[in-house]
């Protein structure tokens, strides 16, 4: 593949959100405004707290406050896996959470089939298809691993009956633990099923700061200041209202590529009949799958930190990234060689040490937040959803009584620590890839302490 003739025509944005199809931006907050609940954050974790809340209670009056257009941040710009895992995968789960893991396993699975139910009944043209994901081992010492994991493995030569690769040794295949989806349109789709059950959503306001009225909080925008009874924090990479949790996320950026649609020809040489998501099961992985019409989107590998927990937005771009995924996508795919990519696009992940969300209440229980998905909060949002309201319910759950929900990770630590820290790991995470998975000192250590980085 000539990687610069394959990346000439990519477009610097996110392929689901160059749609035609995007609705256009709602108005901003003009003036004070009283609500029940405040939802801050117009990605999905605070759709589904605001769509949640109205169908639980529909005389409840939420008001959604997004600071920029609906679903434009990591909701829009992620891979479109929606995973029922809510630990970020089984090792870890079991790892962190041994005692209840099977609770949580069986909260996931009930969670992705609310997922489902949910895009059927508003009839969300999302693409919802439960294809199921295939985790694959490039490397001879990754295949005795998905032995040891739940779901199907396949050898060889039955993982290149799936999908033709000369570099997949073998795969294991959870049929139905994920679902495929066009993220964008379940953005856009939820926030009309919110709308419809009465929620009120402004975009182009973002929350400044927070104040404490003692019966109320108080929200200051630009526009004005919403006086709410509670408010739920869904803000995902974006430095937190809450000082206390400044330190508890880093943003991790993640990359990635579409293709151009794939031809019949280019189809048959791939097999692929089943549709499942993929990802390889590196320190550094990719992921990748097939859309509605054929595109390849690959991503992942890079996780770039940016020093100081830096959010601009020249980082959504980044050409020596894109040019090292496509040469890893010509390796993976060789019978596609001369294959264009059409779009090119970054992302913020809010990404915690425990790998998986975490969650907790503030202003005495008037306020809850969720933070710190680490790239799966496609799915674990609306769970992550659920549990706010539940907390701000102030009564005890089933989900409030998890230790999940009542631990909380341990913090990154400030600059220049912070910045020195992620290097070295991501530098000792690439080592590890290629010595056969050994870990280093640094990285056993980090083990040892609770402490880590997803790439």
């Amino acid at each position: 593949m000539n990687v610069s003739r394959a990346l000439a025509g990519a477009r610097p944005e996110s392929l689901w959100l160059d749609n035609p199809a995007r609705p256009a931006a709602r108005p901003k907050l003009a003036g004070n405004l009283r609500c029940d609940l405040a939802v801050v954050g117009g990605g999905l974790s605070g759709l589904w707290t605001a769509l949640l809340a109205k169908q639980a209670d529909p005389d409840r009056d939420v008001l959604l406050l997004e600071g920029g257009r609906i679903g434009w941040a990591a909701s829009g710009r992620n891979g479109g896996f929606c995973a029922s895992s809510l630990t970020h995968g089984e090792a870890n789960g079991r790892e962190r959470f041994a005692e209840e893991y099977d609770r949580l396993d069986a909260l996931g699975r009930e969670n992705l089939d609310a997922i489902a139910r949910t895009v059927e009944q508003y009839e969300i043209d999302c693409d919802f298809r439960r294809s199921g994901e295939l985790t694959v081992a490039t490397e001879p010492y990754q295949v005795a691993a998905l032995r040891q994991l739940n779901g199907e493995f396949l050898d060889q030569t039955a993982t290149r009956q799936q999908v033709a690769s000369p570099t997949f040794l073998a795969s294991l295949w959870t049929r139905d633990r994920t679902a495929l989806l066009d993220p964008a349109r379940l953005v856009w789709g939820l926030a009309a099923a919110a709308e419809q059950l009465g929620v009120r959503i402004v975009e182009g306001t973002p929350v400044r700061r927070i104040g404490d009225e003692g019966a109320r909080l108080d929200l200051y925008t630009d526009g004005g200041i919403v006086r709410a009874e509670r408010v739920a924090l869904g803000t995902s990479a974006f430095r937190p209202l809450l000082r206390r949790l400044r330190l508890s996320i880093v943003p991790v950026w993640d990359y990635v590529l579409a293709t151009e649609p794939l031809t019949d020809h280019q189809l048959d040489a791939l097999g692929w009949r089943n549709r499942q998501g993929l990802s390889d099961t590196g320190n550094q992985f990719h992921y990748y799958r097939l859309t509605a019409d054929n595109r390849i989107v690959w991503g992942g590998y890079d996780a770039v930190y940016y020093y100081g927990r830096s959010m601009r937005p020249g980082h959504r771009d980044r050409p020596r990234t894109y040019a090292r995924l496509a040469e890893h996508f010509a390796l993976t795919f060789p019978q596609l060689d001369g294959i264009r990519f059409t779009h090119a696009w970054g992302g913020a992940i809010d990404t915690c040490t425990r790998f998986c969300a975490f969650f907790g209440t503030s202003y005495r229980g008037r306020l809850a937040y969720v933070l710190g998905y680490t790239g799966l909060g496609v799915g674990a949002s609306r769970f992550g959803a659920q549990v706010m309201l539940d907390l701000l319910s102030g009564q005890s759950t089933e989900l409030t009584e998890l230790r999940m929900v009542r631990s909380t990770p341990l913090p990154f630590p400030p600059e220049p620590f912070a910045f020195a820290g992620i290097q070295a790991t991501r530098w000792s995470l690439a080592r590890a890839d290629r010595n056969a998975g050994r870990r280093n000192l640094w990285l056993r250590t980090l083990d040892r302490i609770g402490l880590g980085f997803d790439s």
